[in-house]
């Protein structure tokens, strides 16, 4: 069983930051789960363009209002409390926030917690583990 507090994650090696965001890493490749599960901030004000060209990511947004466009089509979809959206499609996107965003993000394959977005705003598939 793994039993862990978002305070044990907040300024360890599982804290990961970018200048328009902060990942709560609280389950990684190396806990063995098949996914891996975070807790993201998004600062205010931003806009962040992500390519999870080899990720599927679920988000659940649990605070605050903005949104994300699909670059392709120009789709813009709100984001608030209770919204979930899915990159089942590996979709290029940009996300908004309006105010800081809360979002619970699971992704599969699980990410090891050292990633960070290239210029085209993708993870690599496999970086070196976090601990």
């Amino acid at each position: 069983m793994i039993v862990r507090t978002l305070n044990q994650i907040i300024n360890s090696p599982r804290d990961t930051k970018a200048a328009t965001w902060s990942s709560r890493r609280l389950l990684l490749k190396s806990d063995g789960v098949g996914f891996s599960l975070h807790d993201t901030l998004i600062y205010p004000g931003t806009e962040t363009l992500i390519w999870y060209r080899h990720h599927i990511e679920a988000v659940y947004c649990i605070e605050g209002e903005g949104e994300v466009e699909e670059t392709e089509t120009g789709i813009v979809h709100p984001i608030r409390i209770g919204t979930l959206y899915t990159l089942n499609g590996h979709e290029r996107h940009l996300l908004r926030a309006k105010t800081q965003l809360r979002l619970i993000c699971v992704f599969n394959p699980p990410l090891t917690g050292n990633e960070v977005h290239d210029s085209q705003g993708v993870y690599p598939l496999e970086v070196a583990e976090a601990h």
